[in-house]
């Protein structure tokens, strides 16, 4: 059998022997080393010659001399993120788009070890990256991330304002303040038996800051607290749907929800008509994302609209702008996000207590 003939490779070699330089000097110019001392005639030369020959340069010799792999590292601490939420998927085409378009890949690597703090140091000791995005970090990975920053590794925290930690830069929203404008709202229908199921165990700094902007509604309006309305899920729908089952067990006095993410809400929202309890008739609903199924439910939930492609888009090039050796001054980026009101919270549909 015959097998179609492939056009030999342009070695770096050839490079040097057209524009009469060493292979060295071919292999500073193309991988841009810097203080090198090469002449501008003589880096025009090679690259021109490079040119004529069709030269690509291998990414493996190139990662060699520079240092850099032209690769990053997107990591979700807890494995159950991929398979469940749907903030991810948003979130990870924002960060891929722009990744590829300062030239760099995309490593996403889920953490399946989950009780295995620091597991992604792995990744920074293996040198396979130049940069890393930490998603939804839980207060177990605070010391390793904040080792990290001490180091000066190219480091984003994505969906957690690390403030306590210097060094750390952070992309998020005022999650807090997003809380408190979600439960408020309940509170300001009439409702004073207001739950709240976050999203994921409180070791998490997302669900803890969820949790404060809740108490600081319910301070707000003059509310005790009643710890038999908290629970806490595990980022599926499946678990925000034993989390209500469960509350509903104790206590049935509950006239709204405030649910740390769609997704719980949704579970939670099976489990109310499970238990023959109508929303918003009986119980009104608010959740946290916006995910792109919240406006299509039944009843379309209210929600706060959180942006993961933007917010993945902005971490990419802060980290990029990071392994290019900047610093910027302003160290956590937070912005502030709307409430979208729709049926579930019964607004919609002129429903008043």
């Amino acid at each position: 059998m015959n097998r179609p003939k492939t056009t030999p490779r342009v070695t770096s070699s050839q490079v040097a022997k057209l524009a009469g330089v060493s292979r060295t000097t071919v292999s500073f110019v193309l991988n841009d080393v810097p203080q090198m001392g090469i002449s501008e005639e003589t880096r025009e030369r090679v690259l021109l010659a490079a040119r004529q020959l069709g030269y690509v340069p291998n990414a493996a010799a190139r990662s060699l001399v520079s240092g850099a792999t032209r690769t990053v590292a997107l990591v979700v601490p807890h494995n159950e993120h991929l398979r469940v939420d749907a903030f991810i998927p948003r979130m990870l085409a924002g960060v891929n788009e722009t990744c590829h378009s300062h030239g760099y890949k995309v490593l996403f690597e889920p953490m399946v070890e989950a009780g295995r703090p620091g597991g992604f140091l792995d990744l920074v000791d293996s040198r396979r990256i130049d940069g890393l995005i930490v998603l939804n970090v839980p207060r177990s990975e605070d010391v390793h991330l904040a080792h990290l920053a001490a180091e000066g590794f190219p480091l984003v925290v994505l969906g957690s304002n690390l403030d306590e930690h210097a060094g750390i830069y952070s992309i998020d929203v005022d999650t807090r303040e997003a809380a408190r404008v979600a439960t408020r709202h309940l509170l300001a229908l009439g409702h004073r038996r207001v739950a709240h199921i976050g999203f994921a165990p409180n070791e998490y700094h997302g669900v803890s800051e969820r949790l404060y902007g809740y108490r600081d509604a319910l301070r707000e309006f003059g509310v005790e607290m009643d710890n038999t309305l908290i629970a806490f899920a595990n980022f599926s729908a499946q678990s925000g749907y034993e989390g209500m089952k469960g509350m509903l067990e104790r206590e049935r006095s509950l006239t709204a929800l405030f649910a740390g993410n769609d997704t719980i809400a949704f579970g939670a929202i099976a489990a109310l008509r499970e238990a023959g309890l109508d929303v918003p008739g009986d119980v009104a609903v608010v959740g946290y994302d916006d995910i792109p199924l919240a406006a299509y439910a039944s009843p379309p939930l209210t929600t706060i609209r959180t942006s993961p492609y933007e917010q993945g888009c902005e971490a990419s090039n802060l980290l990029v702008r990071l392994i290019a050796g900047e610093r910027p001054s302003t160290l956590h980026s937070t912005s502030e996000v709307p409430l979208i009101v729709r049926e579930s919270c019964g607004q919609a549909k002129g429903h008043r207590r």
